[in-house]
């Protein structure tokens, strides 16, 4: 899919944030021994990246645990988080090691959240879906194509949204911090962008 960046700043798509908060020192810690096992391949590394957040952070549907975190050093300090939590902790050790990525969306039944990368030397965003493999999903790290969590179907509403964020969405982030459990976090992210 082909992503429109909200900025030509590439800049915005490194910076930190209150939420994308990557000069955090659990984030910064986190990176470097992510970085040390990629022997200085950036792609090596964005993969690391991915496979950590996808594989050591359950999502919060998964294993029943309602601890909403949204700050990526959260995500990183309770291990645990929603799709978008999730993207904002892939994202923040992305930008750490100087990995452009974005926030990109999906309207499911609800809002879902994923990432976009762009590794030094591509021209293209690449859409990865960190939000963790379970039966039926089989979501994977490819620069050649994407392979997410969820298709899309048009037929029953469904969107990929093409806009690629260099901000988690405020909707997404007034989400996470106004929820006091899983209904009403579902019934904040029941909506459209």
């Amino acid at each position: 899919m082909k992503l429109t960046p909200v900025t030509a700043d590439e800049s915005a798509y490194l910076a930190a944030d209150d939420v994308v908060d990557h000069t955090h020192p659990l984030v910064r810690e986190t990176a470097a021994r992510l970085r040390s096992g990629a022997d200085g391949d950036t792609a090596a590394y964005a993969r690391a990246a991915y496979e950590f957040v996808r594989d050591t952070i359950p999502h919060s549907a998964d294993v029943e645990d309602w601890r909403i975190t949204c700050r990526a050093s959260d995500v990183l300090a309770q291990r645990v988080g929603i799709c978008h939590a999730k993207s904002h902790a892939l994202v923040a050790l992305l930008r750490a090691e100087g990995v452009p990525a974005g926030f990109c969306y999906q309207k499911l039944n609800v809002l879902h959240g994923l990432i976009a990368v762009r590794l030094p030397g591509s021209r293209h965003w690449v859409r990865q879906d960190a939000r963790g493999n379970k039966p039926g999903v089989n979501a994977q790290f490819r620069l050649d194509r994407e392979q997410l969590a969820f298709p899309v179907w048009p037929e029953k509403g469904e969107c990929d949204y093409p806009v690629l964020y260099a901000e988690p969405h405020p909707v997404v982030v007034r989400a996470l911090r106004q929820a006091t459990g899983p209904a009403r976090l579902w019934q904040l992210l029941d909506t459209a962008l």
